[in-house]
């Protein structure tokens, strides 16, 4: 029987007028320690993003997103915050904010494969 690994994920969520906190899932964060594994997947469906808000900036979006995969890569193209430890970048980018992007709580699981375990989580949970 393979191995289990305790890992941690939360869900990406557009949220365009934070005093209303309605949001629509955009992405999935995953983080697993005992595989090294810290790494988001998310799809912008820009229809279905400007059905919930005609006030959505695509381009600023996709470039705040674009900065949750420079972090969990990690090294210098992650600013100060890619220089961080795995955990540490986790726990900034799941950090409670009021924001157009926010994350959910942060929940844990058992997983044999992080990577697999995003893309089961990425289907769930976004698409």
């Amino acid at each position: 029987m393979p191995e289990k690994h305790l890992f941690e994920y939360a869900v990406i969520r557009v949220v365009p007028r934070v005093e209303r906190e309605e949001f629509l899932n955009v992405g999935v964060i995953v983080y697993c320690s005992a595989e090294g594994f810290l790494q988001t997947k998310f799809e912008l469906n820009e229809a279905r993003l400007r059905a919930f808000s005609d006030r959505i900036d695509m381009p600023e979006l996709t470039a705040r997103l674009g900065a949750f995969d420079r972090i969990c890569d990690g090294r210098s193209k992650g600013g100060t915050i890619g220089l961080l430890s795995r955990a540490e970048r986790f726990r900034w980018l799941t950090a409670t904010r009021s924001t157009v992007v926010q994350t959910s709580a942060v929940h844990p699981g058992l997983c044999e494969n992080a990577a697999e375990t995003l893309e089961r989580l990425f289907v769930q949970l976004v698409l």
